[in-house]
């Protein structure tokens, strides 16, 4: 049964109207980076809580979460409502394995996100392994509206640390943005243009993770395995490693 621990509220980024970061000050926590933990508000009702990936790099002595707020959801819009001082429950220990453990070795790695489906990838980018074991790491994210690509300051610091392995490749599919592309995940890779844009292959020597909107992840995933690209599972590895936690 997990144990919870209660972290105080250090920081609230808005980064659109209903997209925002939650920073708790915890201290150091051990999980493995792209695990998630679950966070929890105690309501008249009892106790809400949700699964959130975890943002930050193993060992921060702050636990960072992106959450996009749901109208008629029942915790979302608590959280939105937390200030610096508040109280949030969050789960102990993290969970999930999707992790680059889990991954097996290839050419280059595919980190595919739609939203808030990003978390995972910005915890395993601020880690050494994923720049030791690819020689090329291309991060997508696809989003409705160019102020919704949260974190392009931090992605552009790894970018800068990391020139020649890591490629970040915005979409915007409702407007038309600088340097973004603008269709949605699967036509882009089935017309070629993600990869030729990226300057990457994508193929059975490539490793592929998916997280985010479920109908993405499903339609991607199919296209993939139209092109001879197989699940990852650890009894059979494969090439498409796909969060679980969005079912």
């Amino acid at each position: 049964m997990a144990q919870w621990l209660n972290a105080t509220i250090a920081e609230t980024i808005h980064w659109t109207g209903n997209l925002f970061s939650l920073k708790a000050k915890t201290g150091p926590l051990p999980f493995i980076a792209g695990q998630f933990v679950r966070l929890a508000i105690d309501g008249p009702e009892g106790r809400i809580q949700r699964a959130y990936s975890l943002v930050n790099p193993p060992d921060s002595e702050y636990q960072e979460f992106l959450v996009s707020t749901v109208a008629d959801g029942l915790l979302s819009p608590l959280l939105q409502q937390l200030t610096p001082g508040d109280t949030l429950g969050i789960s102990q220990p993290a969970t999930g394995f999707f992790i680059l453990d889990e991954v097996p070795d290839g050419d280059n790695l595919w980190l595919i996100a739609t939203g808030t489906g990003i978390g995972p990838y910005l915890s395993m980018l601020a880690t050494a392994e994923p720049y030791q074991r690819f020689a090329h790491i291309i991060l997508v994210h696809s989003v409705s509206n160019a102020a919704d690509l949260a974190y392009k300051d931090l992605i552009a610091s790894f970018v800068a640390k990391y020139p020649e392995q890591l490629h970040y490749q915005p979409i915007v599919t409702r407007e038309t943005s600088p340097g973004a592309l603008q269709d949605r995940i699967p036509k882009l890779i089935n017309s070629q243009q993600l990869q030729q844009q990226c300057g990457q292959l994508l193929n059975l020597k490539s490793q592929v993770m998916l997280c985010g909107n479920p109908q993405m992840i499903t339609d991607t995933k199919a296209l993939l395995e139209g092109m001879g690209l197989t699940k990852n599972l650890r009894r059979n590895p494969g090439n498409i490693t796909v969060e679980q936690y969005w079912k």
